[in-house]
């Protein structure tokens, strides 16, 4: 399940339990809908709840990022689980926004509006 919040060029994604395909569908209808036109999108991801994704998720998220890497221009994930990390890092060999990874949401957050 997720939450989504969404401020000015900001998404914020908060993943509680399992990250599913129609969650993962919901977040791609944010970044098309706010990345219209020349718009860089800023993304907040909370992982420090998600538990699992399924396996379709990563083929998505594969030919999602493929399509609209450049779509972003920030994207903060917030995790203290360190395989998660190390995917952020692999996520940033693909798209053209600058990523980083936190231990909370303050230091995210401050990174993005600064």
């Amino acid at each position: 399940m997720i939450t989504i919040q969404e401020a000015d060029n900001l998404i914020s994604v908060a993943v509680f339990g399992e990250f599913t395909l129609a969650d993962f569908k919901e977040f791609e209808e944010q970044v098309l809908y706010k990345s219209r036109g020349d718009k860089k999108v800023d993304v907040l991801f909370d992982w420090r709840d998600m538990l699992d994704y399924t396996v379709d998720v990563a083929w998505e998220d594969i030919k999602f990022i493929r399509e609209h890497g450049n779509d972003f221009r920030r994207i903060a994930i917030i995790t203290d689980n360190q395989w998660r990390a190390w995917a952020a890092w692999v996520f940033n060999l693909f798209v053209a926004a600058d990523i980083r990874v936190f231990s909370n949401y303050v230091d995210a957050n401050a990174w993005l509006e600064g």
